[in-house]
């Protein structure tokens, strides 16, 4: 860490471009992000390594990779960044947003699970809205390290379903939807609904997406274990938007929420069944960090999601 006299001489700026240059994992990104030219961006690069004491930023394969107290330390820089806001920005600095005017980028990690026209709807809403704005969406997939993304400011938000989000984060409930099974036209659940039972279900040959984490079975497997249960997986995929596709050409069972389902029938020659197993609703969610929650910017972007997801609920319904 750094000593008194050392610290006389961090200003703000430096602080911004440690965070920047870590976040973005490049320093020309950086410079663009800061508006400001590469050499520049370098010497305060260089300055922070002498500060601190660390490479903060090495070479890794064809890319630059954080060091791991760049890492460790880059949720403190959040954190004086975000009161710098506060303390010089004033109330209105976290109390108003002019998205017609607004100038950053928002990073969004979603699943695809809840409705393949979720995404595109936000997309239009949010050019519409702020059309200086850029959106850079990730894919929640198992290796992707969203609490950890939150927590050093390198993801705004977070967009799926859990049985139990992590108690540390902020959520705001989205939508909850009724759990069903999309099969081929011709599967026998189509053809015999009574003969379709829970342990037809069960030894039915099913698709599901590959689990959010290492070891992980899924929403749906976790609600079957907890009633003492288990099905047939044959196929495990992190293309949930594929997978109806799948479905249509195969005897497999997609299981999952009605809204996904619905939007797939005319298009594809698939239909929904009822699930004969005893399901609670699926419940979506959007995810935040404390570090995040008082931000304006950010606040504008909850509500779009929200109102999107509401909207698209609205329309089926």
């Amino acid at each position: 860490m750094t000593s008194g006299v050392a610290f006389d001489k961090i200003d703000l700026s430096l602080i911004r471009a440690f965070h920047t240059v870590i976040t973005e994992r490049s320093v020309s990104r950086a410079a663009l992000r800061l508006s400001t030219s590469q050499p520049a961006v370098s010497g305060q690069l260089k300055r922070l390594r002498g500060l601190i004491g660390d490479p903060l930023l090495v070479r890794a394969g064809a890319g630059m990779a954080p060091t791991a107290v760049a890492l460790s330390l880059l949720p403190a820089a959040a954190q004086v960044l975000q009161g710098a806001q506060l303390l010089f920005g004033g109330l209105a600095a976290t109390q108003a947003f002019a998205p017609q005017a607004a100038e950053q980028t928002f990073r969004i990690a979603v699943s695809d699970y809840l409705d393949p026209l979720f995404l595109p709807e936000l997309v239009a809403r949010v050019r519409a809205q702020a059309p200086g704005v850029t959106l850079d969406l990730l894919p929640l997939t198992r290796e992707y390290d969203y609490r950890g993304q939150l927590a050093r400011g390198e993801v705004d938000l977070v967009i799926g379903n859990w049985l139990s989000p992590p108690a540390e984060l902020h959520l705001g409930r989205l939508v909850s939807d009724e759990l069903v099974c999309l099969v081929a036209k011709d599967h026998p659940a189509v053809r015999s609904p009574r003969q379709w039972t829970v342990e037809r279900y069960l030894a039915s040959e099913h698709i599901a997406p590959t689990p959010l984490h290492a070891g992980g079975v899924g929403v749906v497997d976790e609600l079957l274990q907890a009633q003492g249960l288990q099905r047939r997986i044959v196929v495990r995929s992190p293309h949930f938007g594929l997978a109806p596709a799948m479905v249509a050409r195969s005897p497999l069972v997609l299981t999952t929420g009605r809204q996904f389902c619905a939007r797939y029938i005319g298009t594809l020659p698939v239909r929904i069944v009822r699930c004969p197993v005893d399901f609670p609703p699926l419940t979506y969610y959007q995810l935040w960090h404390d570090m995040t929650h008082a931000s304006a910017a950010v606040r504008w972007l909850r509500e779009q999601v929200r109102d999107v997801a509401r909207n698209l609920l609205e329309l089926k319904a």
